[in-house]
C-alpha cells in the first residue's frame, strides 16, 4: 500500500487523482459495504431476476467504460469489484432478461429503476458568489440543505415515499434515491410527470435567473416549499452571497419583473439608496407594497405574489429533470470514490443536512489511513 500523508488537518491538501488507483484496490477490499450494498439492490430477492437483470457499469482507469454488467450473486459482484478497481460505479436498471446477455435474440427493456433526483451546483452558477463551477463550500451548500428538506418533505407527502437515500455526489452535487416498490415501477410519463411537478423554475435563458410564476393561488406544495426556503432568504441570498450589491445582481432581480415601467421605477430607486443587498431588497418590497396600498388592482394583480417568486426563483431547489424522467438512466453508486476529489460518496441525512460540510467529506487517503492505525493497533496487541 502506498505511503499515506497525514491529512487529519481541517483544511486538507489538494488530492491527487494519480494516486487513485493505488488506494481503490484496498478501499474496496477493507472498506466498501458490499454486504450491505447487495442487500439494497436485491430488496431481499423480493422480486424475480431483482438483481441478477440490474445493470451496473464501471468506469476504469484512463476512462475505460465498461457497461451492461450483471451479476448472480453478492460474492460475484463483489469478487468483481475488488478484481477491476473501478474509479466510478454507476447503477442503470433492471432490465427484462440479464443485462451481460443484451446481444441476444431477446431485445432489452427496463423494467424498474429507483426515481433518481440530481441535483448539481453547478446550476446556482448564475446566483452564487461563493464560488463557481466544481466547488462547493459551506455557504453555497446551504442551498443544497434546503433543497433536500423541498424535496425530501414534497415526496413524503404529496407522494406518499417512505424509503429516500440522499447522497453527496464526492464533489459538487447530490443525488437522491426513491426505492419503494412504488416508485421503482413507475413508468417514463410517471417519471415524467412527478419530475414537471417538482420543477417550479422557469428557465429564464442564458445570463438571467430562473423564474417562478405563481397565478391566482399559490399550489399547496409551493406553499410550503415557500415556508421552507423564506426564513432563510435573507442569510443566505442577501448576507452569505450578497446578491444584489452589484449591477449584475440588481439586473437579475429586475428581469423577474416584465413590467418595463415598474423596472426602471425600481432601478432609480435602488440608485437613490444604499447599495447593499439588504437595503436594495427592502426598497424591492416596499415598492409593491406601495403598489398594493394605492388602490390600483389591475396594475398589482400580476404583482401579487411578486415577493414569493423572487425568494423562490433564487431558493428553489434546481433539478436536472432529465435523470429523474429517464428510465434507464445511470447513476453514481452511493460509496464510491470521486476520481477527482478523492471524497466518498456517502449518505446523508436530510433533517440534518445544514450541518453536513461538504469541505469535510472524507477521502479515501483519509479512511485508509485509519486502517493503518487500526492494523498496526492490533498488530503491537
Amino acid at each position: 500500500m502506498p505511503e499515506l500523508e497525514d491529512s487529519t488537518a481541517k483544511t486538507k491538501a489538494a488530492f491527487d487523482p494519480n494516486i487513485l488507483q493505488d488506494l481503490l484496490p484496498l478501499y474496496y477490499k477493507r472498506l466498501f459495504p458490499h454486504k450491505q450494498f447487495y442487500r439494497w439492490m436485491s430488496y431481499g430477492r423480493s422480486e424475480s431476476s431483482i438483481f441478477s437483470n440490474r445493470e451496473f457499469s464501471f468506469t476504469l482507469q484512463n476512462d475505460v467504460y465498461i457497461r451492461y454488467q450483471s451479476f448472480e450473486t453478492q460474492q460475484e459482484l463483489e469478487r468483481e469489484i475488488c478484481s477491476r478497481a473501478p474509479f466510478k460505479i454507476d447503477i442503470g436498471a433492471v432490465y427484462n432478461i440479464r443485462p451481460k446477455d443484451h446481444r441476444g435474440s431477446v431485445a432489452i427493456q427496463p423494467v424498474q429503476r429507483e426515481l433518481v433526483f440530481d441535483i448539481d451546483m453547478t446550476d446556482y452558477d448564475d446566483i452564487r458568489t461563493c464560488c463557481n463551477e466544481a466547488n462547493v463550500c459551506q455557504l453555497c451548500w446551504k442551498f443544497m440543505s434546503i433543497a433536500c428538506r423541498v424535496l425530501d418533505e414534497a415526496l413524503r407527502e404529496d407522494f406518499g415515499f417512505e424509503h429516500l437515500l440522499w447522497v453527496f455526489s464526492g464533489r459538487r452535487g447530490i443525488h437522491c434515491w426513491v426505492s419503494d416498490k412504488s416508485a421503482r415501477h413507475l413508468d417514463t410519463a410517471a417519471r415524467s410527470a412527478i419530475a414537471q411537478y417538482l420543477n417550479v423554475l422557469i428557465s429564464g435563458g442564458e445570463g438571467t435567473a430562473s423564474r417562478v410564476i405563481i397565478h391566482d393561488e399559490m399550489h399547496h406544495s409551493v406553499k410550503r416549499a415557500y415556508h421552507i426556503v423564506a426564513p432563510l432568504f435573507e442569510e443566505i441570498c442577501l448576507v452569505d452571497q450578497d446578491m444584489f450589491s452589484k449591477p449584475e445582481g440588481v439586473k437579475k432581480l429586475l428581469a423577474l419583473v416584465q413590467d418595463q415601467t415598474i423596472r426602471t421605477e425600481l432601478e432609480k430607486r435602488f440608485k437613490a439608496g444604499p447599495s447593499d443587498s439588504k437595503s436594495v431588497w427592502q426598497e424591492f418590497v416596499a415598492y409593491f407594497e406601495e403598489l398594493r396600498m394605492s388602490g390600483n388592482i389591475n396594475r398589482y394583480r400580476r404583482y401579487r405574489f411578486i415577493v414569493e417568486e423572487v425568494i423562490l426563483a433564487f431558493t428553489y431547489p434546481r433539478l436536472d429533470i432529465n435523470v429523474t424522467k429517464g428510465f434507464n438512466h445511470l447513476l453514481k453508486s452511493p460509496f464510491c470514490v470521486h476520481p477527482k476529489t478523492g471524497k466518498v460518496c456517502i449518505p446523508f441525512n436530510p433533517n440534518t443536512a445544514s450541518k453536513f460540510d461538504p469541505t469535510d467529506v472524507p477521502t479515501v487517503i483519509d479512511l485508509l489511513k485509519e486502517v493503518n492505525v487500526f492494523d498496526e493497533k492490533n498488530t503491537v496487541e
